[in-house]
């Protein structure tokens, strides 16, 4: 016993002590916030839009699939909400069980939903997550948005991983960092599908990504999953004080920190639109674990690994990033 704890101690002796802020206080457009992720991250954008759709105005979602899909169940998540076929996703009853969670008022009355734009992305040579799994997301959306607010890319030869310009591996592979080459802009293109029309895209600052400590707005269940920092892209003109608007980008399954580093909060792309347009992007960062709750790929829950209640206003990383947004400054 003694040597383990030893062997315990001397580890986390080696381990590195960083020191990270609170989020800046920043003035902030209360109708400004969108949503999008990747994969896990994906589905989680999806989450807080329906769980918090009150205060959303768009989400976009590269390969996953409708809210509650995996319906607390990792076998329903690796299989239908990947695979999508025997069966495919039901979503009828995924409809049905949002408009039950908000008579319950578990979730923001789905009316909040009407005015959203969203931006759906599914590339051909995506392996891991099958057509069908965003084709009813689609079907989902559409029982609760107009058909013009949706805007669905099926024609990309990208694998499983985030598109954009020049960055990450070829875009026909999949693998870290989860950054596909496909000279495709899907940050560009999910932001003024959200926002409408933007200036041209920018140059993004390194000095303006902002390392946070996660844990101080973690909701009790939220703690373990989160790694300790998260990160904040604020544009020049935010810092001074001007208004703006705020966006947050979920990473996917084996793209936080603890495994690809800054890669996907750094050239995802987002970064160079937010500069000239005036986006505070917040990058919350999931963390793997090897214990209960079992999450070794370091993906959003979007089964239920934090509890019962994950896809609702009281799923405890959903309120996390709530807090976040709060203390930067959305009302």
């Amino acid at each position: 016993m003694r040597r383990i704890i030893g062997f315990l101690a001397a580890m986390s002796c080696s381990w590195p002590v960083l020191a990270a802020d609170a989020l800046p206080a920043l003035k902030l457009d209360p109708d400004s916030l969108t949503v999008s992720g990747v994969s896990s991250g994906g589905y989680m954008a999806v989450q807080y839009q329906v769980a918090y759709s009150g205060k959303v105005a768009g989400a976009g979602v590269v390969s996953a699939g409708p809210w509650y899909c995996a319906q607390e169940s990792i076998t329903r998540a690796l299989g239908e909400c990947m695979k999508g076929v025997d069966p495919a996703p039901d979503t009828a009853a995924l409809i049905a069980a949002a408009r039950r969670a908000a008579e319950a008022a578990t979730i923001d009355d789905l009316n909040g939903l009407a005015a959203d734009h969203v931006w759906v992305f599914h590339g051909s040579k995506d392996t891991k997550v099958a057509l069908p799994v965003s084709d009813a997301l689609v079907e989902f959306y559409r029982a609760f948005i107009p058909t013009e607010n949706i805007r669905y890319e099926t024609g990309v030869a990208a694998a499983h991983g985030f598109p954009t310009l020049d960055d990450g591996i070829p875009c026909d592979r999949s693998g870290e960092p989860w950054l596909n080459d496909c000279d495709y802009d899907a940050a560009g293109r999910l932001l003024e599908q959200l926002y409408g029309p933007l200036k041209p895209r920018g140059k993004a600052s390194d000095d303006r990504l902002q390392a946070f400590d996660q844990h101080r707005y973690a909701q009790s269940g939220a703690l373990s999953t989160l790694e300790p920092f998260g990160f904040v892209y604020v544009p020049k003109r935010c810092e001074t004080g001007e208004g703006c608007r705020i966006h947050v980008a979920f990473h996917g399954c084996r793209q936080g920190t603890s495994f690809v580093g800054k890669a996907f909060v750094r050239n995802a792309g987002y970064n160079d639109w937010a500069e000239s347009n005036d986006i505070v992007v917040l990058y919350p960062q999931a963390a793997k674990s090897m214990f209960m709750p079992l999450n070794p790929q370091g993906c959003w829950d979007w089964w239920g690994y934090t509890g019962a209640d994950y896809a609702t206003r009281d799923g405890a990383q959903l309120v996390t990033v709530r807090r976040m947004l709060e203390a930067l400054g959305l009302r």
